[in-house]
């Protein structure tokens, strides 16, 4: 609708100055001539709106001026009151700065807007973290944060996974991203994007030396190759065929959801069902040894071995235990 992009384009011009008009174009996914006509229209309606031509030109509000903004309808109203769990706002030291910004919000909303906005908020809930995730380390976000905010260069302390001592990195970040209740610092090193998780960092040292992100990159950018590296990476991993008692099945499927490839084979009779799952390497496979006699590898060959393996060397670390307490 032309009155909901209009108020589109006057929160943009109040929140960031002057902007191209071939960026609200794109933003509002309009064209660039509908863009000045809606300037137009905004003028005419008593909006300070003026357009500079040019290679540094773009449309702005006169200095000055604001407005209160109280055209929302009532999805976007509720929309506003259906927030994530509050771990994230409390990790950004937010919690407090949540409270009192939906408290002014609910103030200014159109009054036939608040009652469904309240009953949203006390309805839904979007709890990113998942299932059987195990416990967190608590994250110190604060020196992460300043870099980011302030601009400048950070100096990590950070322990990769599987290794032991943490290495030393100076890295240039673009933000911070919360996946699935993790926390990431996106930043690049020595001009390549890099992904660290917060709470693999030992410590963080803010740097005199300005950030040196590329030219005309964003987090959403940095992000984005990241993301596509992990979930687009080249398997080279194992995939697996189990049979599994039936009194534990529902139990495995819980906690092997993520590798299963494709529903078990359960014909509702007997006692074991068969499985299939995927690993991203053959050492993988030693999950199942949790399930103990309860789970049994049926191929490949290699899988089972490594199985043999680990459960041998668990037994030799035990029995030499026992030795020393004899």
């Amino acid at each position: 609708m032309k009155s909901d992009r209009l108020l589109s384009i006057l929160l943009l011009l109040q929140t960031r100055g002057r902007v191209p008009a071939h960026e609200l174009a794109d933003r509002l996914e309009v064209s660039v001539r509908t863009i000045y006509r809606d300037i137009e229209a905004l003028s005419a309606s008593g909006v300070p709106v003026y357009a500079e031509r040019g290679r540094r030109g773009g449309i702005e509000l006169l200095a000055g001026f604001r407005t209160d903004v109280t055209g929302l309808t009532a999805d976007e109203s509720r929309a506003l009151f259906i927030l994530a769990a509050q771990g994230a706002h409390a990790a950004l030291g937010l919690d407090a700065a949540l409270g009192s910004a939906l408290r002014k919000v609910m103030a200014a909303l159109p009054a036939p807007h608040r009652p469904a906005a309240e009953v949203t908020s006390r309805r839904i809930l979007v709890d990113a973290t998942r299932w059987r995730g195990g416990p967190h380390q608590r994250v110190d976000l604060e020196v992460l944060q300043d870099a980011v905010f302030c601009d400048r260069r950070l100096r990590l302390h950070y322990r990769h996974s599987g290794e032991r001592e943490p290495r030393t990195y100076t890295v240039d970040p673009y933000g911070l991203v919360a996946k699935a209740g993790v926390w990431y610092l996106v930043a690049d090193r020595r001009g390549a994007p890099r992904l660290f998780r917060a709470d693999r960092v030992r410590s963080a040292r803010l740097l005199d030396e300005p950030v040196r992100r590329r030219t005309g990159v964003e987090l959403a950018d940095v992000w984005e190759v990241l993301r596509r590296q992990v979930e687009e990476r080249p398997e080279d991993g194992i995939e697996v065929t189990v049979r599994v008692r039936r009194e534990r099945l529902d139990m495995f499927q819980r906690i092997a959801a993520p590798m299963l490839t494709e529903p078990p084979d359960d014909d509702g009779e007997s006692d074991w069902v068969t499985a299939r799952l995927s690993y991203p390497a053959l050492v993988a496979v030693r999950q199942l040894l949790a399930f103990a006699d309860q789970v049994e590898v049926l191929d490949p060959p290699e899988a089972r071995a490594e199985l043999v393996r680990a459960a041998r060397s668990v037994t030799a670390l035990y029995q030499a235990k026992d030795r020393e307490h004899d």
